[in-house]
């Protein structure tokens, strides 16, 4: 199972050296730092700290009181319909991380939440394909629905690739190769798992990066597959850990049985 990030690189506009900072510090598992760099007595700053601290608890499985705190700041700043959808998305996500990782059932909140943000999120706008993407996970972790699922992945990559934002595509790649993988397709899985290394790489998402390697290594065959958890896990080690829930991923096989 994946748990993705938040979507966007932090680093589009204009290279702005503070958008710059907190990407560096985020693509290395550190949003708590990342965080600290935003004031959120604006909306858009408001919301990006929580987003951080949202993802944070994706990847931990701790920070949910800090999450909290920051969303409720960014609904009370949102202003506009797209503010307000954007805020509900991460409402969303938060909810959906809680349910999936085990820490509380709030499934009908992720629900709830992300259909408040579909009804706010204008069709074609950026927030769109992220909130098409997060849509996509709960029908394939939570409603075991993998037809709608990737129909949402489908309509958030289109959206990705129409809005530019290459980490989102990573996740869609991911996700979308993980159904083709389900089902059998291993050509069609190795393509899309080795495009979401390939972008995470070139962004330098470190914290994405272990995971990609071993989705691929799902679809690989020995050695390469041995090679490609044998990354992973360095890169696991390196970031202390995280993200958290790829241990099982990573532990290695038992022994073949003898007769």
């Amino acid at each position: 199972m994946a748990y993705p990030a938040m979507s966007d690189t932090g680093t589009a506009a204009g290279d702005d050296p503070l958008q710059i900072a907190v990407w560096r510090l985020r693509s290395r598992a550190c949003w708590t730092d990342a965080a600290a760099l935003l004031a959120s007595h604006t909306a858009g700053a408001a919301l990006q700290r929580a987003s951080l601290l949202v993802e944070r608890c994706l990847y931990t499985a701790e920070g949910w009181e800090e999450a909290e705190d920051a969303l409720r700041t960014a609904e009370a700043l949102a202003s506009s319909d797209d503010e307000r959808g954007a805020a509900a998305c991460e409402r969303g996500q938060l909810a959906y991380a809680a349910t999936i990782l085990g820490v509380r059932d709030r499934a009908d909140e992720a629900r709830a939440a992300l259909g408040r943000s579909a009804a706010l999120i204008a069709p074609g706008s950026p927030g769109r394909a992220l909130l098409d993407f997060r849509r996509g996970l709960l029908a394939e972790n939570l409603a075991h629905s993998p037809q709608s699922a990737r129909a949402a992945y489908r309509r958030a990559h289109a959206g990705a690739t129409a809005h530019g934002d290459p980490l989102l595509l990573s996740f869609t790649w991911r996700h979308l190769a993980g159904l083709a993988l389900r089902e059998g397709e291993l050509a069609e899985a190795r393509h899309g798992f080795g495009e979401s290394l390939r972008i995470r790489e070139e962004l330098g998402y470190l914290v994405g990066t272990a995971p990609a390697l071993a989705s691929l290594a799902d679809a690989e065959t020995e050695p390469e597959a041995s090679r490609l958890r044998a990354e992973a896990g360095r890169l696991f080690r390196l970031l202390g850990g995280v993200p958290t829930w790829l241990a099982p991923q990573l532990a290695p096989a038992p022994p073949a049985a003898t007769a």
